[in-house]
């Protein structure tokens, strides 16, 4: 099992370093040129600036049982596709029960930007998110099996 983090903009990396290790789990970070992550300690895969550059590496790299950390809901849907679990930075855990919602809602978004209207962008994070986020990261490792290794 490996955590897989879609880097571009990912406001919890950190986070999924240390809770990833924390478990002895590998993690792999893919961003495209733009978001490029260079860390001593983790695998990262820097790929060229393009549309869904990033996602396509990200379906090749994942197999089941595997954890992806995207707030993409058309990848999450590939990733949940290919038996892997998909969680947001929000510590939204995408599931069969909700993708097709998330999709629609998606979808009904960007027929009213193209048309010319707003829809509300994501309010600012605060504290309390990252906090979620590693709570539900943590209880989705567990929920497959894993034990905390380390501190």
């Amino acid at each position: 099992m490996k955590l897989i983090v879609d880097g571009d903009g990912c406001p919890v990396i950190d986070i999924c370093i240390r809770v990833t290790k924390s478990f002895g789990k590998d993690i792999l970070i893919i961003c495209d040129t733009s978001h490029n992550l260079s860390r001593y300690d983790v695998e990262a895969i820097v790929v060229s600036k393009g549309n869904d550059a990033a996602d396509f590496i990200i379906i090749n790299k994942v197999d089941k049982g595997d954890i992806v950390v995207t707030q993409d809901y058309g990848l999450a849907a590939m990733v949940l596709s290919k038996g892997a679990s998909a969680i947001n930075q929000n510590g939204l855990i995408y599931s069969n029960n909700n993708i097709d919602q998330l999709l629609f809602t998606r979808h009904i978004s960007k027929k009213v930007r193209k048309s010319g209207g707003r829809t509300k962008g994501p309010k600012k994070r605060t504290k309390a998110d990252n906090e979620k986020f590693e709570i539900e990261l943590i209880n989705l490792l567990k929920s497959k099996g894993y034990k905390i290794k380390y501190k």
